[in-house]
């Protein structure tokens, strides 16, 4: 049996679209506009935030962290929760490069604009710079190696208010110091009457209507159970936004038959491929207290790739190392000698790689490594190695190496060990984060949608999530999809008075 319920405003999601959508939106329940936030995930306590790998990575991530590309070459790593990826991310706040948005080429959409938004909620989040005292070793070691090397590292701004140097950011905070959108904008939507339910999975759109299946908690799960009953709903809605992120409302769309047969749908997935890059050093280093992520290295423009500093748990290092056995053993045995760079590429949408859904309406991300990406993945490897070297280690894991394990008296040679016939789909371990693209902004058929977000002949729908990005950003996009929802929560407040 099926429940009807009827909304002026359904949100679908709560992550940095969805909820930037929710806050913006929220003044206008004083005025009698009924506004509700669908959320695929559980609503976790603070409590529940424990930081250990097993527990947190099933209550927090698709697939436990483990939603593999179509060819199964590619972790994909986002959230599924209250706050969505803003509960897992570092709290990297970067404001989206000029040129990046310039040649996107969106009619409409300018930096200056994104920028003074993104500012807005930089000061809302309460983003600033670390002092040293919480910036541990790890971080030390990769800006020294960096100034020695002529390189100039930068330090990340972050949304953090109380960071106890826990180190642990991607299981969730456990001190309650992430501002993401389920410490700042959900809670303020929800005090001005937004209603949020949890575990709802939006299993398509039809004409002004979401139909939502609210799944009951599992025993001894953590989080919440839902704000409804556990079974099917038809949500009617004059108006629906969808911010479930570039997987998300990309496979929403497809499975809808009020979108499905939109002209790019799907198309122009782009993301971040990553390796965890690891060093040993003589000595014991702070790389598990303190935040892990405090400096960068930007080569995007030069190379086509970024240099982060990290921190990973074991069983994340563990799988991220190339090879099994005693080589393997050593360096996990090593683990608190270990400095780690996180290796980010920019990619660029080509058609190859693309969203689709299966028979079950399941989405399949499909992504072939580009030879401008492979070529940047290890020209990466390469930098990260001499950063490390020039930091003091005495031998670097380089999974694009033959063998893997380079040391300190090889560093010379870098070049011919670390090349682009080493890497090998399938054999070395890739990560994604930052999935961007599916249902791209542009010009008139160009685009899945316009710059509002607004999809192309469904004019109560509209998108507001990564999933708008017409090509990568180079950056971690977290403050450019807040200062994108608010763009889109302003274009529903001027359609809804006219």
């Amino acid at each position: 049996m099926t429940t009807t319920r009827e909304y002026d405003i359904v949100i679908v999601g709560s992550g940095a679209g969805g909820g930037t959508v929710a806050q913006a939106l929220a003044p206008m329940v004083a005025q009698g506009v009924r506004i509700l936030v669908l959320e695929q995930g559980p609503r976790l306590d603070d409590h529940e935030f424990t930081g250990r790998e097993d527990e947190m990575a099933p209550s927090l991530y698709e697939d436990g962290g483990g939603f593999l590309t179509a060819d199964g070459t590619m972790t994909l790593a986002f959230g599924r929760l209250y706050g969505g990826s803003t509960v897992v991310y570092t709290g990297t706040s970067l404001v989206a490069p000029e040129h990046v948005i310039r040649s996107w080429c969106v009619p409409g959409l300018e930096h200056a604009d994104l920028q003074r938004r993104s500012e807005k909620y930089m000061a809302q989040n309460q983003v600033h710079y670390l002092p040293r005292v919480l910036l541990n070793e790890n971080n030390k070691l990769f800006f020294n190696g960096c100034h020695r090397l002529g390189f100039r590292a930068e330090q990340f701004p972050l949304n953090l208010d109380g960071c106890k140097g826990s180190s642990l950011c991607n299981l969730g905070c456990p001190n309650a110091a992430k501002m993401g959108t389920h410490r700042v904008q959900l809670p303020e939507a929800e005090r001005q009457g937004v209603e949020v339910v949890s575990r709802a999975e939006v299993l398509r759109l039809e004409e002004r209507a979401a139909f939502v299946r609210v799944h009951e908690k599992t025993p001894g799960g953590k989080g919440r159970p839902s704000e409804w009953a556990p079974g099917e709903y038809e949500v009617k809605a004059r108006m629906i936004i969808s911010c479930g992120g570039s997987v998300g409302t990309s496979a929403l769309l497809l499975r809808s038959p009020v979108t499905a047969g939109l002209s790019g749908l799907g198309a122009g997935f782009t993301c971040h491929p990553a390796h965890i890059l690891v060093a040993e050093h003589d000595h014991e280093i702070t790389n598990d207290v303190g935040h892990p992520k405090s400096y960068y290295l930007d080569r995007a423009t030069e190379e086509g790739f970024v240099l982060e500093t990290c921190m990973y748990f074991p069983f994340t290092t563990a799988k991220n190392l190339t090879g099994f056995g005693a080589e393997h053993s050593a360096l996990m045995h090593a683990y608190r000698r270990l400095q780690m760079i996180h290796v980010l590429a920019c990619d660029k949408a080509v058609p190859e790689n693309r969203i689709t859904v299966d028979r079950s309406g399941k989405a399949v991300v499909h992504y072939t490594f580009t030879n401008a990406v492979v070529k940047s993945m290890v020209a990466a490897t390469r930098t990260s190695a001499r950063i490390f070297f020039a930091a003091g280690a005495r031998r670097v894991h380089a999974p694009s190496a033959d063998p893997p394990l380079i040391d300190r008296q090889s560093a010379y040679r870098l070049d011919d060990l670390i090349t682009e016939a080493h890497f090998l789909p399938g054999r070395i371990s890739v990560s994604a984060a930052h999935l961007m693209g599916g249902c791209a902004m542009g010009a008139d058929s160009a685009g899945v949608t316009d710059s509002r977000g607004r999809v192309r002949d469904v004019p109560w729908l509209r998108v507001a999530d990564s999933s708008l990005f017409p090509d990568s950003l180079e950056i971690n996009p977290y403050l450019t999809i807040m200062a994108l929802a608010d763009r889109v929560a302003e274009g529903v407040q001027i359609d809804w008075r006219h």
